[in-house]
């Protein structure tokens, strides 16, 4: 079935002088304004018990902005402010939700600096985007080509902490299923091998954090070396966050590619629900956990399974898939970590991983052909003795 969804392209620009030194203005007056909106709605709520609305924090923006104190506040868009009040207003419907922790304010350092542009605040005219405030169109780079026909509903423009400057253009496209596949696959996600599939099939951990460590341990030892509040320090923690950069941008495309490749090819896609918050907890492991990035691949075959007509099967995260034989069904009372390989009772030599991919694949169709709805798995082990990494 044919669906339109709202898609985001994100590209790359390079501003000229004026228009960094606008862009520039306009974060800090973002940040200024969601910090001043959270800190009234605060004490409204903390001291009379009272919900501050957006439509009350819009007429206080009004005010501000009539105040010697803030009247710089009119010398950029009035768009990008308006988002940054309803991104405020969101952020505290998911608290009052139980979605989400209570919001927090935005700094100058450690913040995503961006902006946001609806359609009264962006033109868009024969492939080119300029922005309000703004004579000139942005210099983008256009690494692959818009939707043809598109016409863009937001514009977010942002500057990251290695200097780089992004804009991402939110459109509607609309996007066709691919055409039905036989196959249906468990990925068992793992630290040696990234995932191993219930085809027998090993992707190695490419390890982007460890490769590039020799590079960011002396970025960070030039950093402590330089004074702080010193243009050099300042350029020391730009050279961090490019070698940040270069890791992280690394890791996603690696990432796309292999999420990509596991929808285009199977029908269905079954993972394990891993706590990732909880697993990084071990110290010895927690570094090589994150460089996986679990929780970003599984986002990344969320969306595009529901994009392209196929379906992701999550199992149980306390489904003992290493200690399962799949081959007879028997129950392992232990199969501790450092053991790799092991020999069930009926005479079948497992490789750890590929058996734990066959079981949560075995897993995940049972549950999903279960006509009544019942649960097929075994139930839950009384600790964590039987979790797996």
């Amino acid at each position: 079935m044919v669906q339109i969804v709202k898609r985001a392209y994100k590209y790359r620009f390079y501003p000229s002088a004026q228009q960094a030194g606008e862009l520039a203005r306009t974060f800090g007056c973002v940040r200024l304004v969601y910090n001043k909106a959270l800190e009234e709605r605060t004490r409204a709520y903390t001291t009379e018990n009272r919900r501050v609305s957006y439509t009350e924090s819009s007429a206080a923006l009004t005010v501000w902005k009539k105040t010697p104190e803030l009247g710089f506040l009119t010398e950029v868009s009035s768009v990008p402010l308006q988002q940054a009040l309803r991104h405020l207003q969101a952020a505290f419907a998911n608290f009052f939700a139980k979605r989400a922790r209570y919001p927090t304010f935005k700094s100058r350092k450690r913040s995503r600096a961006s902006a946001e542009y609806t359609r009264s605040a962006f033109r868009w005219r024969d492939g080119q985007l300029t922005l309000a405030k703004m004579n000139e169109p942005l210099d983008i780079v256009w690494s692959r080509p818009l939707p043809e026909g598109a016409r863009p509903s937001t514009v977010t423009v942002s500057r990251d902490a290695a200097g780089r400057w992004f804009v991402s253009i939110l459109v509607e496209e609309t996007i066709r299923p691919l055409d039905p596949a036989e196959s249906a696959v468990g990925v068992d996600a793992g630290i040696t091998a990234l995932v191993t599939l219930s085809t027998g099939e090993k992707v190695t951990n490419p390890r982007h954090e460890r490769r590039d460590r020799r590079r960011l341990a002396r970025a960070q030892r030039a950093l402590a070396r330089r004074v702080k509040g010193s243009a050099n320090r300042a350029k020391a923690r730009t050279w961090v966050a490019r070698v940040y950069a270069r890791i992280a941008d690394r890791r996603r495309d690696h990432l796309h590619k292999l999420t990509t490749r596991l929808v285009r090819e199977n029908q269905a896609v079954v993972i394990e629900d891993l706590r990732v918050g909880s697993l990084v907890k071990n110290r010895r492991l927690a570094r090589a956990i994150a460089d996986a990035s679990w929780r970003e691949m599984r986002a990344m075959l969320e969306y595009k399974a529901a994009w392209y007509g196929r379906e992701l099967l999550v199992v149980d995260r306390w489904f003992p898939s290493s200690k399962l034989c799949s081959a007879c069904g028997t129950l392992h009372q232990s199969v501790p970590l450092h053991v790799r390989e092991w020999r069930c009772a009926c005479g079948v030599v497992h490789d750890r991983d590929v058996n734990a991919a066959k079981n949560i694949l075995a897993a995940g169709l049972a549950e999903r052909r279960n006509a009544c709805g019942a649960g097929v798995r075994p139930q839950r082990e009384s600790s964590r003795a039987g979790h797996r990494l």
